[in-house]
């Protein structure tokens, strides 16, 4: 991996020409142009565009120690809303949201890119859901923890009805009936 101070010139970089309105024509030459770096200092810790643009999307994500984290107060329901709040949040800030669909369309294409998205990411986020789950005693705490985050991406991937406050509310109740059953 690149060191930080590099990374940051290269996440810095992408942003800012994905912010531009160019995210479909952004190139390893103009990133490596905007960041003031070769092109193979990009090869060597990214492989494509998409890559980049989601570890700077990544980088947001991650507390002080570079740990993708999610609340734990104990409330299994408040920590589910408050994870679906910040989900909802970040999916549909206008700026990031462009960004968020850029990333999830090379996904469909890029098989080492949606690999890194799992690993760094989802999975990461899944897991730990499914933990909480089953430290409150539910049974099959993974397929209750895809059963929470379906719902929340198949609403914003196809735009298929807006999010709003009793929605969220709403859908952990259902996730937390159905973790009871």
């Amino acid at each position: 991996m690149a060191r930080p101070r590099t990374r940051t010139k290269v996440h810095e970089a992408v942003l800012a020409l994905a912010h531009e309105g160019r995210i479909r024509s952004i190139t390893m030459e103009a990133i490596a142009a905007r960041a003031e770096v070769s092109k193979q200092t990009l090869y060597r810790s990214w492989s494509s565009t998409g890559a980049i643009l989601f570890d700077a999307l990544l980088a947001r994500s991650l507390d002080e120690n570079g740990v993708v984290t999610l609340p734990d107060t104990g409330d299994l329901t408040a920590d589910l809303h408050t994870i679906a709040s910040a989900m909802v949040a970040e999916l549909t800030d206008r700026p990031q949201e462009t960004l968020l669909r850029a990333v999830t369309a090379q996904l469909q294409d890029d098989e080492a890119l949606a690999a890194q998205y799992r690993e760094s990411l989802f999975d990461i986020q899944r897991d730990a859901v499914a933990r909480r789950l089953a430290a409150a005693g539910v049974d099959e705490p993974d397929e209750i923890a895809e059963l929470f985050f379906g719902p929340i991406l198949h609403r914003w991937l196809l735009r298929t009805r807006p999010f709003d406050d009793g929605w969220v509310r709403r859908h952990v109740e259902r996730t937390v009936r159905a973790a009871s059953v």
